[in-house]
């Protein structure tokens, strides 16, 4: 007699899988002195590009650029502007400048922060008969006076699921993963740097005992008289 189908076994043996199909990297590190308020102007320096995409690099910087001006909480310098910089100050790797050369950099450019980026994987993915796109990455924000890391963060999107592997699937279009990615990445950036000033309550106006001399009310009060 053949035994029953139980589903519980083949949950408990999938819920591993499940799990680590869907999570995603949360390293952030923020330096707890820094004061990111005072940052108003950033220069996203070139990616590393460490994927078979040749320009997966290019792509990544230009969607955090865009995204990350359409904020308006900074203003981040043109392309062609940072690259004018970067040849003055003579960095050999702008994808991994030297403290000393961030602190060129900034001083020529007038920024106030340099974005570094890695791009780790960028595109398809196969396991069997499914595929889907990936996105993995990290961010770095180094201030442009000390050449100091203040901000890291990574992040990874997309890639093929369980349920993908199961029922098939997958195929989702590598832009809106890139999107997602980004995204990710920018509410990492702005969270816990201080909630919003709190809205001060708008003062009375004084009553017309408060406007009266003291000891006297509003009512009744005697008229000062004028001595000659």
């Amino acid at each position: 007699m053949k035994k029953p189908f139980n589903l519980l076994k083949i949950l408990f043996f999938l819920v591993p899988f499940l799990l680590s199909a869907c999570a995603t990297s949360t390293d952030i590190y923020r330096d707890p002195n820094m004061d990111f308020g005072a940052i108003q102007t950033i220069a996203v320096m070139p990616f590393l590009n460490l994927t078979r995409d040749n320009i997966a690099g290019e792509r990544v910087r230009d969607v955090f650029i865009n995204k990350l001006l359409s904020t308006g909480a900074v203003y981040v310098l043109p392309i062609g502007e940072v690259a004018r910089g970067i040849a003055r100050a003579e960095i050999q790797n702008p994808a991994a400048p030297s403290q000393e050369e961030v602190v060129k950099l900034a001083g020529l450019i007038k920024a106030q922060a340099a974005m570094t980026g890695v791009v780790k994987e960028y595109g398809e993915v196969r396991s069997g008969t499914a595929a889907d796109n990936i996105i993995s990455m990290s961010l770095q924000m180094i201030e442009g006076t000390t050449g100091k890391v203040v901000w890291t963060a990574s992040t990874t999107k997309g890639g093929i699921s369980i349920w993908d592997r199961l029922f098939g699937g997958g195929g989702r279009p590598m832009n809106d993963i890139t999107d997602k990615a980004i995204d990710d990445l920018i509410n990492k950036l702005f969270s816990g740097q201080g909630a919003a000033p709190e809205e001060t309550a708008p003062k009375e106006a004084p009553s017309k005992e408060e406007k009266a001399p003291k000891g006297k009310t509003s009512k009744g009060a005697a008229p000062e008289e004028k001595h000659p």
